[in-house]
């Protein structure tokens, strides 16, 4: 069956990652995949989340803010600061990514710090959510190093790269990577986050008609992983390029 943009059922779209796109953070990123683009930034809070003093948890904390400029859709999103509330979508995802991202850290090592994540679409064409895990992820492991060089961490607190994909079917056909328009139209519809050592940080995926059997969700869960492998060797070398740029 042939795709949109004329690639193969187990290919991903072109995924570039440019890191310290941004002047301020310790670390950030633009990562593209397709014509998908979102803005991944680190800055650390010397102080953790007042539940975690009051309960006498030790450590500190990683937590993700995320949004979608007005004009990342085809028609105009209204900012949310607007409605003076977060869509349960925005919600959903920036917990999402806090989540995956606190598997690739030893909390402990950060010290009473918190690190923000802030990820912000400014194009969205399919997968803005594992983009933004995926940047985040890179970011992340870059401000770590960089936090230890500057003295705010004792050690690299920064234990192993996330990354997410989105995989599905169409067609009767399982396919990698789907753009908007397949994600529109595809029977089942999946995102996946996986460690760098191949376990499962979480797995969301729904049956659009039909359900689906144990065997397509394995299908689909290989799939997934033969394109996060690829991604894990982009982040690799996004983070080296960066700290030599700019330790």
């Amino acid at each position: 069956m042939a795709r949109i943009d004329g690639r193969a059922p187990d290919e991903l779209r072109k995924i570039v990652i440019t890191p310290d796109y941004l002047s301020h953070p310790l670390a950030s990123v633009l990562i593209r995949n397709g014509g998908t683009r979102v803005v991944c930034a680190v800055s650390i809070d010397a102080k953790v989340p007042t539940w975690m003093k009051n309960r006498k948890v030790p450590g500190g904390w990683i937590t993700c803010e995320y949004g979608m400029l007005p004009a990342s859709t085809h028609d105009r999103m209204k900012r949310e600061s607007s409605a003076g509330k977060q869509g349960g979508r925005t919600v959903e995802i920036q917990r999402l990514i806090g989540r995956s991202l606190r598997m690739s850290a030893d909390l402990l090592k950060l010290g009473e710090n918190t690190a923000y994540l802030d990820c912000d679409v400014i194009d969205a064409d399919g997968g803005t959510r594992c983009a933004g895990i995926t940047g985040a992820a890179t970011a992340l492991a870059i401000a770590c190093r960089r936090g230890v060089a500057k003295g705010i961490f004792p050690e690299n607190p920064f234990k192993e790269s996330v990354a997410a994909i989105s995989v599905g079917v169409i067609g009767g056909v399982p396919m990698l990577d789907l753009c908007y328009e397949e994600d529109s139209n595809a029977e089942v519809d999946m995102n996946v986050v996986m460690t760098e050592s191949g376990k499962l940080v979480e797995v969301q995926g729904t049956a659009e008609g039909e359900p689906f059997s144990r065997a397509r969700l394995n299908e689909l869960i290989d799939l997934a992983e033969h394109g996060l492998k690829q991604v894990f060797a982009m982040q690799r070398e996004a983070v080296e390029t960066a700290l030599e740029v700019r330790p």
